[in-house]
């Protein structure tokens, strides 16, 4: 399965409890910390959410 790498590019200050627990349940708790996941269409619906914070990679 291909693997995406996410960035997390912008604070989580003055965004909304889902948009914060959306990033945590990626595992991402500070600007410049990268995870790796699974392309998944749950993950897709995640990364939509929360696209205008974080920087997503094929990788």
């Amino acid at each position: 399965m291909a693997k995406v790498r996410i960035t997390q590019t912008r604070s989580v200050i003055g965004e909304t409890q889902r948009h914060r627990g959306t990033l945590r349940a990626l595992g991402l708790r500070k600007i410049g910390q990268t995870v790796e996941h699974d392309e998944t269409p749950v993950l897709a619906g995640m990364l939509r959410k929360v696209r205008h914070l974080v920087r997503v990679e094929n990788g």
